[in-house]
């Protein structure tokens, strides 16, 4: 278990499959989201899980309010990782999915030891943009028709990165000037 200030990030289980299809089912998550139906759920997340990905149910009093992952390279030489988050809608704008993000990336680089970390939002997802912007994710640039949308076509991606030293100066409140 991950601990922030407000949230709590635990593995994943099969008991959250319930939480996960109402959540990746709200019309505002879904937008981003493919849809995810149960047997989705259960093949991505338990049957066919990448090694190398990491499933979190984000909770706020012990309530599942989200999910975020991360896809981590393990060669030494690229020690870097992808995180892809899905908050409840409820929850949007009170300060959750920042907390959820500090909260992961903390650990991905202090104790994973990543220096390189992205995210990858729609283009038109400009909340998202925002969030990420507020926890040092800076823009790298659009990556052209890389994503297929819940309507069966495929988008743009706006891929955002993240490095340590970045990271850790913000963080000390030594980056005033960026």
């Amino acid at each position: 278990m991950l601990t922030g200030s407000r949230v709590a990030l635990r593995l994943v289980e099969r008991g959250d499959v319930d939480a996960l299809v109402t959540l990746l089912a709200e019309p505002e998550v879904e937008r981003w989201w493919t849809p995810h139906d149960r047997a989705r759920i259960e093949r991505e997340l338990f049957d066919e899980l990448d090694a190398d990905l990491t499933a979190y149910v984000i909770t706020v009093d012990g309530e599942v309010v989200g999910l975020i992952e991360s896809s981590e390279e393990p060669e030494a030489d690229y020690r870097r990782a992808s995180i892809d988050i899905a908050v409840s809608t409820r929850w949007h704008g009170t300060g959750v999915a920042v907390d959820a993000l500090r909260t992961l990336i903390g650990h991905l680089i202090e104790v994973k030891g990543h220096h390189h970390l992205t995210i990858d939002p729609a283009v038109e997802n400009r909340r998202a943009i925002a969030c990420y912007e507020k926890v040092g994710f800076r823009a790298v640039g659009v990556l052209r028709q890389n994503e297929r949308g819940a309507d069966g076509t495929f988008h743009d991606t706006f891929l955002m990165d993240l490095v340590a030293d970045d990271w850790r100066r913000c963080e000390t409140g030594s980056d005033a000037d960026a």
